[in-house]
């Protein structure tokens, strides 16, 4: 099988392609240079350098020529800090790329799309009663993408949805998105305990999620379908937990945080953002609620794509002890970018 790629060079996509091609597959990806230093790259996957979004249709319908399989392990989450209006950036790397490309895969004879999305669209659909769509922009985003996927395939075109959870592990040279959290954690380092809200969170690893693009471009699936990803269950204590581990702080005392109390925090993150003129893709007051919850995931639907187990802790340690080094400033990394 013949695998075009956006973004085989970012965390997951070099996952992916690993994969796919230790199963036998051929792999092509168009990636935004420069390459990370160290990263574990595969040599036998055939990269084109360049932004997608600056090559003509001509040059696309090339590339997609002769593939069996697109995948999209591109775009941006909310975390990537825009001005206002921010629905125009999420539109123009989450989605217009899809209304673009998809059109030409079909063209070419493509049969199969794979995307990575949110789980921020699984918890939009489970929950309608907290209108997050309507409060959040990037859930609004994610559910759009979806709805535009869905819109292209027919019966000689599917494609699967990948609605990711918090993703552990690295790429040497390039920095983890988690290195916000250290920022945060680190406020409350003077004090005897550390707040926190009391849900908990759906996780994989990165290889995990590698294993799971590559099931979702080898399932023969026709139609359309948002497959919500996990393997594993955890409560925000309990992570926190190993993350305090990982920083060598044992026996950190966590005191759970109500949303109310969480919200009051808040207050200040929502006058920074103003102040630098930032249009956040998730409402600052919005997000205690959400992490009150515990957003879990059954993780049949994962495993239903090969996907195999893995040692988390073991992740969340690697991911926490690199961005413990990007905050402090010891080390230079790439930054994580829209691929």
């Amino acid at each position: 099988m013949n695998v075009f790629m956006i973004g085989g060079t970012g965390l997951l996509g070099c996952e992916a392609a690993t994969t796919l091609i230790k199963m036998g597959h051929k792999v092509t990806s168009v990636a935004l240079p420069p390459l990370p230093e160290g990263a574990p790259i595969p040599e036998e996957m055939d990269i084109i350098f360049g932004d997608i979004n600056k090559k003509t249709d001509d040059e696309i319908e090339e590339m997609l020529k002769g593939n069996d399989v697109f995948i999209f392990a591109a775009g941006v989450d909310e975390r990537v800090e825009f001005p206002a209006p921010v629905m125009d950036y999420y539109y123009k790397f989450n989605i217009a790329p899809l209304k673009r490309i998809f059109p030409i895969c079909k063209k070419v004879g493509v049969k199969r799309a794979v995307v990575l999305g949110s789980y921020f669209s699984y918890l939009t659909k489970a929950r309608p009663d907290m209108r997050l769509a309507e409060k959040n922009p990037y859930f609004k985003s994610r559910i759009m993408q979806e709805e535009v996927c869905e819109a292209f395939c027919d019966d000689n075109f599917s494609c699967a949805v990948l609605e990711l959870p918090y993703i552990f592990g690295t790429q040497p040279g390039r920095r983890p998105v988690w290195t916000i959290l250290i920022e945060q954690l680190a406020f409350m380092d003077k004090w005897p305990f550390t707040m926190y809200p009391t849900g908990g969170t759906a996780m994989l690893t990165c290889r995990q999620v590698g294993q799971a693009i590559a099931g979702a471009a080898l399932k023969e699936k026709s139609g359309f379908e948002a497959i919500p990803i996990s393997m594993y269950n955890m409560k925000w204590d309990k992570f926190l937990d190993i993350v305090y581990r990982a920083r060598g702080m044992y026996n950190r005392k966590i005191v759970g945080c109500s949303p109310m109390m969480m919200k009051m925090g808040m207050i200040k993150v929502a006058k920074d953002y103003k102040k630098r003129g930032i249009d956040s893709g998730m409402d600052p007051f919005c997000l205690p609620d959400i992490m009150d919850i515990d957003l879990f995931i059954n993780n049949v639907y994962t495993k239903e794509l090969g996907v195999e187990e893995d040692d988390i802790e073991a992740a969340i340690e690697d991911s926490i002890k690199v961005s413990v080094a990007s905050y402090n400033g010891t080390v230079k990394l790439l930054e994580m970018k829209g691929e």
